[in-house]
């Protein structure tokens, strides 16, 4: 049987002595499901990384348990899911105010879990729903799996981005099969996970026509439940909020948007998207603001035009990236207008 809070808190003090306090030992709680024997494994993993960095004291901190404890919890998912290496920054996250506050609660409320939970009580007043789940919706390349990223970079935890191919199976139950391994490694592991184009996964619910209607309600029921009981951290992104089922909807804990950015957002998306140690000359970000584009357009355009400036031999310049901006326009079949690119129009048509 799994342990429960209060014995799993006994096996974990019982275990670090005086090594962690009550908060973190609540947040370790709420995060990872142990069995005690996993518990001491995990005890004894930080202290060998405590020995090995400071042989003379030894003193097992709370950054060795958490390490410790992230790398006793991952679990194979047979393909299904693929473990993303965060590498974005809270910082670098551009998006508008009431989208940005609403990353920061996702955030901390992840974090405050155990205080909520366990010493104020609530958890017991929940006997479901314990989990965080979060929708975030808006058109392709306005920051939604780099939201993701940030928020797994910022937790210090793992993020698996859900391959649908995989899961998704055409026999019946297979789904369902699929589904549950995904949320049971993750369970245990405590690992944050993406649903990217959940509409493909969370749809509408059909009316029974004949028995494929019937099955595929099935799935989604079953989904539904499962992102209800799941007690970590669910993270969907969708480019099209109207097709996914209501009832979803009410289950979701927040509901993101993430809307075009606006001219002083691009300006500002424009300025973070060269690395430091990129070589730039003099560019018109106040211009390139003007281009209503999304960041993800941005950052394509960016390395292409550090790719064009290299060839050249030269810092990377205006006219680097008009000519990226002209191959990025016809990918996405949208024209050249010379009411938006203004004095830098005939560049650009060349």
């Amino acid at each position: 049987p799994e342990s429960g809070a209060e014995s799993q808190r006994a096996t974990w003090k019982a275990s670090l002595e005086e090594s962690a306090g009550d908060d973190f030992v609540s947040r370790l709680i709420q995060q990872f499901h142990f069995e005690p024997r996993q518990i001491h494994r995990v005890v004894r993993t930080a202290r060998e990384a405590a020995a090995l960095r400071d042989p003379e004291s030894q003193a097992v901190t709370e950054s060795d348990l958490w390490t410790a404890a992230r790398g006793a919890a991952v679990r194979a998912m047979d393909g299904l899911a693929r473990k993303i290496e965060p590498n974005r920054d809270l910082e670098e996250l551009i998006l508008a105010p009431e989208s940005m506050r609403q990353i920061c609660e996702i955030a901390s409320q992840v974090a405050h879990r155990g205080a909520v939970y366990e010493g104020w009580g609530f958890g017991a007043k929940l006997s479901r729903g314990q989990g965080i789940t979060a929708l975030f919706a808006g058109p392709s390349g306005t920051g939604k799996t780099m939201a993701a990223e940030v928020l797994a970079r910022h937790l210090d935890l793992d993020l698996y981005r859900i391959d649908l191919a995989g899961v998704i199976s055409k026999y019946i139950g297979e789904t369902e099969k699929n589904l549950r391994r995904v949320f049971d490694a993750a369970e245990e592991s405590g690992a944050i996970l993406f649903f990217d184009e959940a509409d493909a996964l969370f749809g509408k619910r059909s009316e029974v026509r004949d028995s494929h209607d019937r099955y595929a309600n099935i799935e989604i029921n079953y989904l539904l439940q499962r992102m209800e009981d799941y007690r970590g951290l669910a993270i969907l992104a969708t480019n099209r909020k109207s097709l996914l089922d209501p009832a979803f909807l009410r289950r979701l804990r927040f509901l993101v948007d993430f809307p075009f950015p606006a001219a002083a957002e691009r300006v500002r998306i424009w300025r973070g998207a060269f690395p430091r140690k990129a070589q730039v000359g003099a560019l018109d970000y106040e211009f390139l603001g003007r281009l209503e584009i999304a960041g993800g357009n941005i950052a394509n355009i960016a390395l292409n035009a550090a790719f064009l400036a290299t060839a050249e031999g030269s810092a990377i310049g205006m006219d680097h990236v008009l000519a990226a901006a002209s191959r990025e326009y016809a990918k996405i079949d949208k024209l050249v207008l010379q009411s938006e690119f203004g004095p830098y129009y005939t560049a650009v048509r060349r």
